[in-house]
């Protein structure tokens, strides 16, 4: 195996290890949450937490890992990751609501470190070869859906008189796993350029028609997600459906988050990135459509599944296509930027899920979304459009 293709399956590696724990506190989050804080308006909270320590890590980490390198940075997400894990268990142990969300912050800078393994991979892989390596870094996340819910599932007794204290703890072993990875990985050092050099201005390359498609369908297509996922467990619970119900259910999102990245790169390749994401808007719709069939264990699952697989269309296809927008001396400003705009969306949309629940219900969640979900699909049918007239206008010049 080259050392290309070698750091794209630790990078992959290290996406499963940070996801292990994201998916433990998914499954968890919400339910210890629920029981330690003041007011159950505030169960959702830590999750909310996460996803602003995520928004907030996501700039200061592109640039520090423009100056030292993407390995530093993923060491110092690593760190923060075994922090958190070691928080949580105590405020679970001691009833701290407050403690466990600082631990979800920690978790959520170990997380902004962390989205950047897919580009990562789009760094070092060769240009027939990146939407394949972001997908392959993505798919990750299948060994994350197996282990993370059913790890909660093992060890959440470990302390009988505080329940998930032991899945917390647990995770110290997972992320000493992640500084081992680190030493496998072939990463070349930034250049003298890409240090010094910033290219165009930022203004205009947000200005692109790519980039504000790239955007979109990252940014809304992760929000919606997070929000539907983020108030399922309470949804679920409110229907009396078990923890193991509940777990079950968010294994299956979260394989239908991050397996179909075995074969989304091709995808790409063969029918053109534009249109995967339309599927995965489309998919996403459905997800809303089977909310308001029914709440049974059945529908969840299938809820739960689709929400998953269009967010792998959209996010591997938004990441390929924010790719295309800028250069080597530009790439860590335009990722900042649009992995912190990705993420403030996501922090709105998990700020409200426990709100939207609590006072709308589980429709009101759904009927929440249905606009973003409207707004990726023309905006990924305008930017073919666009593309379709600037052809059209090449091959005209070409006449003549």
């Amino acid at each position: 195996m080259n050392r290309m293709k070698q750091t794209v399956w630790m990078l992959s590696l290290s996406k499963a290890l940070m996801m292990t724990g994201g998916s433990l506190f998914i499954a968890t989050a919400a339910l210890v949450g629920a029981r330690l804080a003041p007011d159950s308006a505030y169960a959702t909270l830590p999750v909310a937490m996460l996803s602003l320590a995520i928004m907030l890590t996501t700039i200061p980490a592109s640039f520090l890992m423009k100056a030292f390198g993407r390995r530093a940075g993923f060491a110092v997400g690593a760190a923060a990751a075994m922090a958190c894990a070691v928080l949580a268990s105590y405020a679970i142990v001691h009833s701290n609501f407050w403690y466990f969300c600082i631990a979800a912050a920690l978790l959520g800078v170990s997380h902004g470190f962390g989205m950047y393994y897919r580009f990562a991979a789009a760094d070092v892989a060769t240009d027939d070869y990146r939407s394949a390596a972001i997908s392959y870094v993505m798919a990750g996340g299948v060994a994350a859906a197996l282990i993370g819910p059913n790890l909660a599932r093992w060890t959440h007794d470990w302390f009988p008189a505080t329940e998930f204290a032991g899945s917390y703890l647990s995770l110290v072993g997972v992320y000493t796993l992640s500084f081992a990875a680190l030493f496998f990985m072939h990463i070349p050092r930034p250049s003298a350029q890409e240090r010094l050099s910033s290219g165009r201005p930022l203004r205009a390359i947000a200005a692109q028609p790519t980039f504000i498609v790239a955007l979109l369908g990252g940014a809304l297509g992760y929000a919606v997600m997070s929000l539907v996922m983020t108030a399922t467990p309470l949804a679920m619970h409110e229907h009396a459906h078990s923890f193991g119900d509940t777990a079950f259910v968010i294994e299956w999102h979260l394989l239908g988050m991050f397996a179909p990245s075995f074969f989304t790169g091709h995808l790409i390749r063969r029918f053109g990135v534009l249109n995967i994401m339309a599927a995965g808007a489309l998919c996403l719709g459905l997800c809303v459509a089977v909310n308001f069939v029914g709440t049974d264990v059945i529908h969840f699952w299938l809820e739960l599944t689709l929400l998953g697989i269009g967010w792998n269309f959209l996010f591997v296809g938004a990441t390929t296509l924010l790719t295309e927008t800028y250069s080597v001396e530009e790439k860590a400003k335009v990722q900042a930027l649009n992995d912190f705009l990705v993420f403030t969306c996501v922090t709105a949309a998990s700020f409200s899920a426990g709100a939207l629940q609590h006072l709308f219900g589980w429709r009101g969640v759904n009927l929440g979304v249905m606009p973003l979900i409207v707004i990726i699909l023309v905006a990924v049918v305008w930017l073919k459009q666009t593309r379709k007239l600037q052809l059209r206008a090449e091959g005209a010049v070409g006449v003549d």
